[in-house]
């Protein structure tokens, strides 16, 4: 276990998180979320995590690994066109994932999904959380509306609003 990893995860608190993330940003993020659904036929899920616990730190469970946990721990794979894609923010590793479920991530490359990551995690560097997550959820949405567009009308499958962990 890296012990400078296990301080920023004990130092993280659920509280900065919601610092962070306060009711005010996960309404923007929803209605960015909301907007973008309406341009294609994906369901994006935002989660927040301020910090893993012991026993995940000690067996060096990493963010990419907790996201596919949290991928399947909400549903997100779930939807009727294998059309879900999770952003996971992981607050003690300075860390934004993004999982796509199969029906995307045949068509969405794995750099493109990293480009979004990194402007996240740049913005959230910066302090802009809000702005970062929905310039983050406005970029996958112009991904999905060029690779998924939408057909007209289709079923919110997933809630909008963002989760804190």
């Amino acid at each position: 276990m890296d012990l400078r990893r296990f301080l920023r995860h004990v130092a993280m608190t659920p509280w900065t998180a919601a610092s962070r993330f306060p009711s005010a940003a996960l309404d923007a993020i929803a209605k960015a979320i909301g907007d973008g659904e309406k341009t294609h036929r994906g369901q994006v899920r935002f989660v927040v995590e301020a910090e893993l616990g012991t026993a995940q730190l000690w067996v060096d469970r990493n963010s990419r690994e907790r996201a596919r946990e949290v991928f399947a721990m909400t549903g997100v794979w779930d939807t009727e066109e294998n059309s879900g894609v999770l952003v996971y923010v992981l607050l003690a590793d300075r860390k934004v994932e993004i999982v796509a479920d199969r029906g995307i991530q045949e068509r969405v490359t794995a750099d493109e999904w990293q480009a979004i990551c990194g402007a996240m995690e740049t913005a959230f560097r910066q302090g802009r959380f809000e702005a970062g997550a929905v310039e983050g959820v406005r970029a996958i949405s112009v991904l999905l509306a060029r690779h998924f567009p939408s057909r007209g009308e289709h079923p919110n499958e997933l809630p909008d609003r963002p989760i804190l962990l």
